[in-house]
């Protein structure tokens, strides 16, 4: 009897070490996760955007009267940056990477989608909000996900959405306006997108070897390796050439 108590409490005192073990390893790995930062710059002149007629919405063509607005297919800054370019991972993620919780949200404001491109991880909760003051309907046109239109009046609450897979990406469209275009980008991991300066950065990034995507609704995609080591921050650059 008294042998039997010994090998229960033997096999109490490995688990209790064998947890004990687990659990530091994941809090170092949660420690030791960093930053990749970068930017993406366009090769040469962007082409010329063209300028959009809302004259059949007078309520955005009033929000837009000192600046009128242009298409945004290509938007790159005075230093060559290049906006609205999604940068995620395409190999080396483990399938453990939890789903990111951090606010997304795109809003539909002066008759445009702001921002243009924006990037989602699977499962993760975008927020659609109506700042305008006439009705607008969101048509995400999915081909890997279900399709999602809905509409929504001025003063409406916010729409929730999340698409469950993978998807590089996912055109919206306003059927009240036609010349509302967006992108929504879902992936899987840490991703980021470049701002008018061209600059991006993906969070939370454990120690590895990777291949990152870059990708542009206009350009297409490319790929880089890099290689992320504990405690030390990666930087990678994309450079697109202009049509």
């Amino acid at each position: 009897m008294k042998a039997r108590y010994k090998v229960v409490a033997l096999a109490s005192a490995i688990l209790v070490v064998a947890l004990g073990l687990l659990y530091s390893g994941r809090s170092v790995s949660a420690a030791s996760t960093v930053q990749i930062t970068g930017s993406v710059k366009l090769d040469g002149v962007a082409p010329h955007q063209k300028p959009i007629d809302m004259a059949k919405e007078p309520s955005c063509a009033a929000v837009h009267k000192d600046k009128p607005v242009t298409t945004e297919s290509v938007v790159a800054g005075a230093n060559g940056g290049l906006e609205n370019v999604v940068v995620y991972i395409t190999q080396g993620l483990t399938g453990n990477e939890p789903v990111s919780t951090q606010s997304v949200e795109i809003n539909q404001k002066g008759c445009q989608y702001i921002p243009h491109v924006v990037a989602v991880d699977a499962g993760q909760h975008l927020k659609i909000v109506n700042s305008d003051q006439t009705s607008h309907n969101i048509n995400s046109q999915s081909t890997k996900n279900p399709g999602w239109n809905k509409s929504q009046p001025p003063g409406a609450a916010p729409l929730d959405a999340a698409w469950n897979n993978e998807e590089v990406a996912i055109p919206v469209k306003c059927n009240v306006h036609p010349w509302m275009h967006a992108y929504i980008v879902v992936v899987k991991g840490p991703y980021g997108v470049s701002d008018d300066s061209g600059s991006f950065k993906l969070d939370n990034v454990a120690p590895g070897t990777y291949t990152l995507t870059a990708w542009h609704e206009t350009y297409g995609t490319q790929t880089q390796n890099v290689t992320v080591a504990a405690g030390k921050p990666a930087t990678v650059s994309f450079t697109f050439k202009a049509k």
